[in-house]
Order: C-alpha cells, then sequence, then structure tokens
C-alpha cells in the first residue's frame, strides 16, 4: 500500500503532515494532530470522515452505466460539513499509465490515496483487497469524528462498523443495495443506495478523469 503524493492543501484540520506512516504504512496520527484534535465527544463534534472503496464504487458505476465525476461524490458526501479526510482506496496495475494518471488527479483534488498492487488470482482475474486498512484507518479517525461517510458494500467491515457504533460514532453508508451485504447495512445509521443519487454524482462532461 503506498500514497506516492501529498494532497495538496487541507480540509481545515491541519496538513497531511499531521499523520505519518509506520513500517507497514498504516495509518498514524502525529503528535501535534492528537493535541490538536482529542477524541472526545465535544472535540470531535460535527466531523466527518469519508472512505470510499473504489472497486465497489467502480463496480457499482458500470451496473448504474455511469461515470462518476469524483468532485460532485466529494461535495455530495461531504454535504457541507466539516471534513477531516477524504480516503480512496483502490488496487492499481502500474503498467496503467491512465489510472496512474487518474490517481494524481485524485490526490491533487481532494482525496488521499491508498493503493496496493493488483494480484492474479488461480482463475486469471485480478484484485487487491484492501478492507484491513479501511478497517484499520476507520477505528482511528473514529477518534475524531462524529460521523464516518462510508462507501462500500463489504461484510468484511461489519465489525469495524459495530465497534465504531458502540463508541457513539455515526456511520452513513453510501452502496448500491443490491452488492451491499445486508448486516452491513442493518449496522449503519443512515443507507444511501447509489442508484437514488446516480443523477448527482454521474460525469456529464470531461472536467475530471475516469478509468478503464
Amino acid at each position: 500500500m503506498q500514497s506516492n503524493a501529498p494532497l495538496e492543501g487541507n480540509s481545515g484540520y491541519g496538513n497531511v503532515s499531521d499523520f505519518s506512516y509506520n513500517d507497514s504504512a498504516s495509518l498514524i496520527p502525529t503528535e501535534g494532530f492528537l493535541s490538536q484534535h482529542k477524541s472526545s465527544p465535544l472535540h470531535r463534534q460535527h466531523r466527518i470522515a469519508i472512505l470510499i472503496d473504489g472497486a465497489s464504487l467502480f463496480y457499482a458505476a458500470l451496473q448504474l452505466k455511469i461515470e462518476i465525476d469524483y468532485l460532485k461524490l466529494l461535495a455530495h458526501l461531504k454535504n457541507d460539513r466539516p471534513l477531516l479526510r477524504a480516503y480512496f482506496y483502490t488496487g492499481i496495475d502500474r503498467a496503467n499509465d491512465r489510472q496512474q494518471g487518474f490517481l494524481l488527479w485524485m490526490r491533487r483534488n481532494g482525496y488521499r490515496v491508498f493503493t496496493k498492487d493488483l494480484i492474479t488470482l488461480p482463475d486469471g482475474s485480478r484484485k487487491a483487497t484492501m478492507d484491513v486498512e479501511m478497517a484499520v484507518d476507520m477505528l482511528m479517525l473514529g477518534n475524531y469524528c462524529d460521523t464516518l461517510v462510508l462507501l462500500s458494500g463489504t461484510g468484511d467491515l461489519n465489525y469495524a462498523v459495530d465497534t465504531l457504533s458502540y463508541r457513539g460514532v455515526k456511520i452513513e453508508l453510501f452502496s448500491l443495495r443490491a452488492n451491499t451485504n445486508e448486516q452491513l447495512i442493518n449496522l449503519a445509521d443512515r443507507f444511501i443506495d447509489l442508484n437514488d443519487i446516480k443523477d448527482l454524482i454521474r460525469k456529464i462532461s470531461d472536467d475530471s478523469p475516469d478509468w478503464k
């Protein structure tokens, strides 16, 4: 997993340097960030963090027959609330220049990108599972925000979502219902079917790139 380029600008809650990475590239808040953003309910009030499963979103868009406008998507998920961070997780093909250009654009337009090399499975398909990375980051970010916006449909995140709920963190889940684990829907405080908002997040111009 890597994040090769810094996020340009900030979200109003410090800079990218507020976080560092350990040897396994897990997200670690710096001491300065901890001192400024205490984990008590009072200090995390009204802040949100966004985590997007890139593969889940990509396949949902294919089923909906739309191209995603990632600026519209970020604005819709944020919904005029103070944003701590917006994370985008995806597998990568290092030989795919189009995808590399897309991810560079994402880093420059409000997203913190986390990647993992795709691996080839015995059946010939290619996959990069990032559920563990997402779960770890969710549990850490839950200390600094009162709402976590999750765009994913995998049941592998159920335990992390349940844990955050017990800690008082609200979970907003965005996904295509047909692709979403039923228990994950039940654990979330709010579920939004991507089919219901597709016209609000679809790309209608060439302002933002996509990848195939």
